[in-house]
C-alpha cells in the first residue's frame, strides 16, 4: 500500500509545479484562482500550452499524444495542475471521449478526431442524459435507425454542459429497441453539431449562468462510420468512460485552493480582539475540512497506486462520492467567510463588495450540481455497496 509519493515522483511533482506556475501566463490562471470559471479562449489557449509541452493528453497512448506515466504520476499532474488554478484540459475530449476512440475506434477515427481533441481544435460536448434518463442511463431512447451507409438519429439530450461551444457530440443512442437487456441495444456515436436537425437550447441555472443545454435530434442523418466500435456494445465503452471520469472529479486540488482561499479571507476580518481565523468554532470547522481532505487524499494514494493496467477502479465511485461533497462543503465556507459580500452578483463599480466576495455564492450554487454528474451519489453508494462492500 502506497500512501506517500516516492523519491521520484516527488522530483516528478516539483517539476509539474514549476511548469504550471512558471509556463502557463499569470493571467489565464488569475479568473481561476480566484474562484471564477474560465471562458473558452482561456480554455483553448491553456490546453493548446499544455499539448505543446505534452501535458494536455498524458493517459492517452503515447502514439497519441500519451506520456506512458504511472497512475500515481497521472494523479500528481493533475492535482499540481489544481492547486496551480491552471484549468485543466476539457474533460470531455481528454478524459472522456479521447480515451475512448483510443481504446474502441477505428485506425481512421483516431487518425481523424484525436490530434484536434487533444489540441482542442475539436470541443466536444456529451450526450447522455435525457429528460427521462438520467441517473437511470440506461433507459435512455434517443434512437439511431440505419439507413444504409448512415443512421437517422432522433431524439433529445439534456444538460449537456458546454454545448454551445461545441463542435462535436459524442452520444449514446438506442440503435436496438428489442434487445433482452436495455443496456444491450445501445451504440456510441459521434455527431457533428453543425448536421441539419440538430437544434440547441440553453438552459438557465440557479447561478444565473449559461452551462448547460438541451440538444435535439430530428431526422440528424449521422454517417455510420462515425459509429465508435461495435453497434449495440455503446453501454461498455460508457462505463469505460464513467470510471475514467469519476476519478477525475475528485478535485482535491480544488478543493484545497478553495479552503486556502477562505482563510486567507478569513484572516483579515476582524472579529473582536483578532480574527475570524481565531475564532474557535471557524477555526474547527476549517481543521475537519482540511483532515477530511487528508483522508481523501490518503485514500486516493491508495486507489491510484493499486490500479491494474489502467483499468478503472471500481473505488473510483468512493473517491466521486466523497470528493463531490468536499467540494461542496469548501465553496460553502468561502461563501460564508464572505458573508454579506457575497449577496451582489456582477454588480456596479458603485458596490463595495470584492469581487472574491461576489463570486461565492454563484460558486456555491453551482456546485450543487457535482453531487449528480458522473452519476449521483445515490447511484454511488450503490456501486460502493455491491462491489466493494459485497452487499
Amino acid at each position: 500500500m502506497q500512501l506517500a509519493l516516492s523519491e521520484e515522483d516527488r522530483a516528478f511533482q516539483q517539476e509539474m509545479r514549476t511548469f504550471f506556475t512558471t509556463r502557463i501566463p499569470a493571467e489565464l490562471r488569475s479568473r481561476l484562482d480566484a474562484g471564477g470559471e474560465a471562458d473558452p479562449e482561456v480554455l483553448r489557449r491553456t490546453q493548446r500550452l499544455l499539448n505543446e509541452a505534452g501535458l494536455a493528453v498524458p493517459g492517452w497512448p503515447v502514439e497519441w499524444g500519451g506520456r506512458g506515466w504511472t497512475d500515481v504520476q497521472k494523479h500528481v499532474w493533475l492535482t499540481e495542475m489544481q492547486l496551480a488554478s491552471v484549468a485543466e484540459p476539457l474533460a470531455f475530449n481528454c478524459a472522456m471521449v479521447g480515451p475512448v476512440i483510443a481504446a474502441f475506434g477505428s485506425e481512421e477515427q483516431k487518425k481523424r478526431f484525436l490530434p484536434g481533441t487533444a489540441n482542442l481544435d475539436i470541443w466536444w460536448c456529451q450526450g447522455f442524459s435525457e429528460p427521462e434518463a438520467g441517473s437511470d442511463l440506461a433507459s435512455l431512447k434517443t434512437r439511431a435507425v440505419r439507413d444504409g451507409d448512415s443512421y437517422i438519429v432522433n431524439g433529445q439530450k439534456t444538460w449537456t454542459t458546454l454545448g454551445q461551444h461545441a463542435d462535436w457530440i459524442f452520444c449514446l443512442v438506442r440503435t436496438d429497441p428489442d434487445a433482452p437487456k436495455k443496456q444491450a441495444g445501445i451504440s456510441f456515436l459521434l455527431i457533428d453539431m453543425a448536421t441539419p436537425g440538430v437544434t440547441i437550447r440553453p438552459i438557465k441555472l440557479i447561478d444565473g449562468g449559461h452551462e448547460v443545454n438541451e440538444i435535439f435530434f430530428e431526422d440528424v442523418r449521422v454517417s455510420a462510420e462515425n459509429l465508435v466500435g461495435e453497434e449495440n456494445a455503446g453501454w461498455g465503452y460508457a462505463k469505460f468512460l464513467l470510471g475514467n471520469e469519476r476519478v477525475n472529479v475528485t478535485r482535491l486540488g480544488f478543493s484545497k485552493v478553495r479552503i486556502a482561499l477562505a482563510k486567507e479571507h478569513a484572516a483579515a476580518i476582524r472579529v473582536g480582539d483578532g480574527t475570524l481565523l481565531d475564532d474557535p468554532l471557524y477555526a474547527a470547522r476549517i481543521a475537519r475540512l482540511e483532515n477530511e481532505l487528508l483522508a481523501l487524499e490518503l485514500t486516493q494514494m491508495r486507489v491510484v497506486a493499486d490500479s491494474a493496467d489502467g483499468r478503472p477502479n471500481p473505488a473510483s465511485s468512493l473517491l466521486k462520492l466523497r470528493g463531490s461533497e468536499l467540494q461542496q462543503a469548501a465553496t460553502e465556507l468561502l461563501m460564508d467567510v464572505a458573508g454579506f459580500d457575497s449577496l451582489p452578483f456582477r454588480a456596479t463599480e458603485d458596490v463595495s463588495s470584492p469581487q472574491w466576495a461576489q463570486s461565492a455564492t454563484p460558486s456555491y450554487l453551482n456546485f450543487r450540481k457535482v453531487s449528480i454528474y458522473s452519476g449521483s451519489n445515490e447511484v454511488q453508494r450503490t456501486i460502493i455497496a455491491k462491489s466493494i462492500l459485497g452487499l
